[in-house]
């Protein structure tokens, strides 16, 4: 009976880890996370960041971002100015209220990781590659975006440049 009982088990741990399903560990976005454009001028960042972040380094095809930027926290530091960037003229926060971005894949790099999805901004959706890290419970990112991409403010293309450096620094909880 001993015999038939260790193939037996063996069986049933093999055949029951065939359909274990793994998942990427899910975050929360901490306070103290900051978000910052410099495009020259304007500079600033926005404060409204919320999203769901399902990260395992060691489990990339289960992990996912889908974070979300409510347009009207920009603060550039000059009240006229956050209330023009808010207007039709930039970025239309009334008929565009939110910056949006969803991976498609997460991959691993020499230097840390890349995320590739779809950024979606003032109506536009555009694919684009985020490279980051991830250290401490804390995720970085620095990436480049062309307004004129996003139909911002296209009148003026030379308006105070069109491309914009994001720093991201985003401290997240289990």
């Amino acid at each position: 009976m001993k015999k038939l009982m260790l193939p037996l088990v063996a069986f049933l741990l093999i055949t029951g880890s065939a359909f274990t399903v793994w998942t990427a560990q899910d975050w929360k976005i901490a306070d103290g996370y900051s978000v910052k454009f410099d495009g020259g001028d304007p500079s600033g960042e926005f404060t409204g960041l919320k999203g769901t972040i399902s990260f395992d380094p060691s489990d990339l095809a289960t992990s996912k971002f889908d974070a979300t930027i409510d347009v009207a926290s920009i603060n550039t530091g000059n009240g006229m100015k956050n209330t023009h960037a808010k207007s039709e003229k930039w970025f239309d926060a009334d008929k565009y209220p939110t910056i949006q971005f969803t991976s498609s894949a997460i991959t691993k790099t020499a230097t840390g990781f890349e995320a590739k999805g779809t950024l979606n901004m003032h109506g536009v959706q555009k694919e684009i590659v985020i490279p980051f890290t991830f250290e401490n419970n804390v995720f970085k990112a620095s990436f480049t975006v062309n307004r004129l991409d996003y139909n911002i403010n296209t009148a003026e293309p030379n308006h105070g440049g069109s491309v914009f450096k994001v720093d991201l620094s985003v401290p997240v909880t289990k």
